[in-house]
């Protein structure tokens, strides 16, 4: 736990493989109505887990980054995942534009570069940090659940 309450975990990730794994335990907790803010520097890994994560609720169809178009969007037996990657938003009022009240209202949510969303970013949320480990050959994953819906979370890994 943190100072804040929340609940908050890490975990050593060895290779892409292990990234995905990571990704699909957390899938298999996921609810409608989550949002999973995926944070990092460039190349941390966050499209990895992404695509982790939606293999794991069955999208069988490419999954490309979302980078150029902004969101891609999945239908799931969970309902719709929401991908969104936020990289290229210069101001959060752009975030409308591309539905995301209606994501958060009732859909799942992966938010590549959520700092983008400014106030839009919701108080009840997943984020998930990634970083290069010391030895630059793998990865740590750093999970903290905000908002009081914690406790799905906490024995994750």
């Amino acid at each position: 736990m943190n100072g804040a309450g929340a609940v908050e975990i890490c975990h050593h990730l060895a290779d892409a493989d292990a990234t995905a794994a990571a990704a699909a335990d957390l899938a298999a907790r996921t609810r409608p109505g989550d949002v999973f803010c995926l944070r990092g520097d460039l190349g941390a890994g966050k499209t990895t887990f992404a695509r982790g994560f939606l293999r794991a609720l069955g999208v069988g169809e490419e999954i490309p980054s979302p980078t150029f178009n902004l969101l891609l969007t999945y239908e799931t037996h969970l309902g719709t995942v929401w991908h969104f990657d936020l990289y290229r938003i210069t101001v959060p009022e752009e975030v409308i534009e591309l539905g995301v009240e209606d994501a958060f209202a009732d859909g799942i949510c992966l938010i590549e570069w959520p700092d983008r969303l400014g106030s839009w970013q919701p108080q009840q949320r997943v984020d998930i940090h990634l970083a290069d480990a010391d030895d630059g050959a793998a990865r740590t994953v750093r999970l903290q659940a905000f908002g009081g819906n914690d406790d799905r979370w906490r024995d994750l890994w």
